[in-house]
């Protein structure tokens, strides 16, 4: 049995944080860190345009203050105002930390760290290396992590928590190149697993994030929380699905429909382009209905609204946004200095997650611990996002939480014996489920019920929902969790076997699903992403609060958090 002090699920930015901050904090700690692909083609290198922080390089008037309001009103007044506090508090500090490791940001011409303005924020305070910031911090964090000597188990893929009497002793791993089954103790177990885009059919997502980490929790009988609230990014690239990084839109690039117009002047008259992601969504997907969309060809009546760049001149594309220039180029033929680019709304991000508190500790309810299991990043939900997140406040999320988490491990696992695991047990039960695949005679490929489930979601959960609505596809996600049972795999092999990795995957879609659907069904309000058709208002009264999901192939039950409330009184949200 493999055994290390602290181990660390997920080689992103949150993962590595925590990891680089245990080793900062005791050197003598024996920490692993295990992702499913190499740590820097994690989803964390696909975030762009920049990490929020008061440091006040370009706006002299900004605070934390400033920079906490603004994320409480984003998330619809959801976000746990304590947590957020941490959060806005602490972010110059990690900023500079950040480059003091090496992380090259852009300069003004001062040489100051560059800042740019973001949806949702009243002020200048994005932090950005061009528009590959999670690229520039992951590889100088994963370069730290090898100075330090931390483990890193790569392209393993993560089958089971190991959780007994309320206590995270390690986990249950499959190595993806030959099929060796591998079980871990640990005195401490962080999930930094990251999101669940391929949940849905388009999405901004990496294809390997599949909500592995959320799904493990689900069944090891813990809790998710506020899962109905899955955010849309304004700008995928048509069809592709990837992101058109919202600092694109910072930089003065344009959104206009069939007939030329900037219409977010109806939607978010004081805000335009930059205002929260929730809104522009919404925005385009009502210009998209109501006929004023654009086909990529230029004429009308299309599912796309065009985001130009035009105006913006050759150097400026060139030099703040080139991975905009190229993914457009690329992906789609597009030379965005003379032609706009096609966009619409894709899956970019859970607010929801694992519940946490403010030192990354997993909660089994509002107000009980896990004994040594920790999350940070995506994966969690601490909340600071509440029912919406603000650009550039997920890198600093991860950043901040993942410091934070990493310094609690470091004090919670001093004197902590290795917990006892009955090693042959966890590895059999792995076995078998992996042979229970490999024999299965089936009807169904993978890929059909993966493709059918992901347009169901996109479907029935997606900007708009209604009780009607969601209660079909709730129906149809029941049919295909059976269909679960009948696929089958053409690959018996046990070297470099992705069949097998996409059958656990699908089941790790198919239970966040799930508790997506089931969330928002019981969430009888619009707040913040959530927008329900049959309940347009925000209702304090009744919903001002976390929902708190727990699975079971029986069916999900469906609890509630207050919302810690310290510094803003809930108001209307107007841009």
């Amino acid at each position: 049995m493999l055994e290390h002090d602290v181990l660390i699920i997920g080689g992103g930015l949150a993962g590595c944080r925590a990891a680089l901050e245990i080793v900062r904090t005791d050197a003598r700690l024996d920490v692993a860190v295990v992702a499913k692909t190499h740590p820097i083609r994690s989803h964390s290198v696909a975030a762009q345009g920049g990490m929020a922080a008061s440091l006040k390089n370009v706006d002299s008037t900004d605070s934390w203050e400033a920079h906490a309001f603004d994320t409480v009103k984003g998330s619809d007044y959801l976000a746990d105002q304590d947590a957020v506090e941490i959060l806005t508090r602490e972010a110059p500090d990690v900023v500079i930390d950040l480059e003091h490791m090496g992380v090259l940001f852009s300069r003004l011409t001062d040489g100051r760290i560059a800042q740019r303005a973001f949806g949702g924020h009243s002020h200048h305070r994005t932090c950005y290396a061009a528009d590959k910031t999670g690229h520039a911090i992951l590889h100088e964090l994963v370069n730290n992590l090898r100075r330090y000597g931390v483990d890193l188990y790569q392209e393993w893929y993560v089958m089971r928590l190991i959780l007994e009497e309320g206590q995270a002793k390690g986990v249950v791993m499959y190595n993806i190149l030959d099929g060796q089954i591998e079980v871990v103790r640990a005195k401490a177990v962080m999930f930094a697993t990251g999101g669940y885009g391929r949940v849905y059919n388009t999405t901004s997502n990496d294809y390997a994030s599949t909500g592995d980490g959320l799904a493990m929790t689900a069944l090891a009988g813990l809790p998710l929380e506020d899962m109905e609230f899955v955010q849309f990014h304004p700008t995928g690239l048509y069809p592709a699905g990837v992101l058109i990084s919202e600092a694109v839109r910072g930089e003065g690039a344009y959104l206009i429909n069939s007939e030329g117009e900037r219409f977010m002047a109806r939607y978010a008259p004081s805000r335009m382009e930059l205002a929260p992601r929730d809104i522009t969504s919404r925005a385009i997907a009502y210009e998209i209905r109501a006929g004023r969309g654009i086909h990529p060809d230029g004429s009308a009546g299309g599912l796309v609204v065009f985001l130009d760049l035009r105006h913006m001149g050759k150097e400026k594309i060139m030099s703040r946004v080139p991975f905009c220039w190229e993914e457009a180029h690329r992906l789609v033929s597009i030379d965005a200095v003379t032609e706009p680019i096609p966009v619409r709304p894709t899956i970019h991000y859970c607010m929801g997650g694992i519940p946490v508190n403010t030192n990354g500790q997993v909660r089994s309810s509002g107000d009980t611990l896990i004994d040594g299991f920790f999350a940070a990043g995506e994966t969690a939900c601490v909340s600071v996002h509440g029912a919406n997140r603000l650009g550039s406040n997920s890198l600093l999320e991860c950043v901040v939480y993942g410091r934070r988490t990493g310094a609690a491990i470091a004090q919670f696992v001093q004197n902590r014996k290795l917990p006892i695991v009955d090693e042959q047990h966890y590895i059999r039960v792995a076995q078998q489920q992996i042979q229970g695949l490999l024999e299965q005679n089936g009807q169904y490929r993978v890929n059909q019920v993966r493709q059918a489930f992901q347009d169901c979601m996109t479907e029935y959960c997606g900007v708009f929902r209604t009780e009607e609505l969601m209660q079909e596809g709730w129906q149809k996600l029941e049919e295909l969790q059976k269909q679960y049972s009948q696929v089958y795999l053409d690959d018996k092999g046990n070297c470099w076997n992705t069949e097998i990795v996409e059958a656990l995957e699908l089941q790790s879609l198919i239970v966040v699903g799930r508790l997506i659907l089931a969330s928002a069904m019981n969430r009888q309000e619009s707040r913040g992403a959530h927008f329900r058709e049959d309940y347009p208002q925000r209702d304090d009264a009744n919903f001002l609060k976390h929902t708190m999901a727990y699975y079971s192939p029986a069916g999900i039950d469906i609890q509630y958090a207050r919302v810690t409330m310290t510094m803003f009184e809930p108001q209307e949200r107007k841009y």
